[in-house]
């Protein structure tokens, strides 16, 4: 498995990875909390809707920037951002998405496997010999 350089890096991938599967979450909660607001005809639960999308933009962009450099310690590709690169014929996909495996990967399993080169990297980072 490949390692990386520094722990900026690993807690890049994580923190990028969290905001990826918030932006997957997001959406859904403003949505039930927007149905629910006018079922129930409560406008405070109109803003937390509203907020929560503002969330969701938040969300997206901060992830922007940040997949950007969470680079694929191998391939040096970024994983968690939108490439339009060939993906590996062997990369499997989460709810339709490349990204979110790699980011469900990242924050449970510790380990991802990169879709374009398609090798494991750990969370770790390399000892160097000296």
């Amino acid at each position: 498995m490949h390692r990386f350089r520094s722990k900026s890096i690993i807690f890049r991938f994580r923190f990028a990875a969290f905001l990826l599967c918030l932006k997957y979450l997001f959406p859904f909660a403003a949505l039930i909390l927007l149905i629910l607001s006018i079922l129930l005809d409560d406008k405070q639960l109109t803003h937390i809707a509203i907020a929560s999308g503002v969330l969701t933009l938040l969300c997206m962009a901060a992830q922007w920037i940040l997949a950007r450099r969470a680079l694929c310690p191998l391939c040096m590709t970024p994983v968690l951002a939108n490439k339009l690169c060939a993906k590996h014929r062997n990369a499997r996909k989460l709810l339709g998405s490349h990204r979110l495996r790699v980011a469900v990967s990242v924050l449970t399993k510790g380990t991802f496997t990169c879709p374009y080169c398609y090798e494991a990297s750990e969370m770790e980072v390399r000892h160097r010999r000296r």
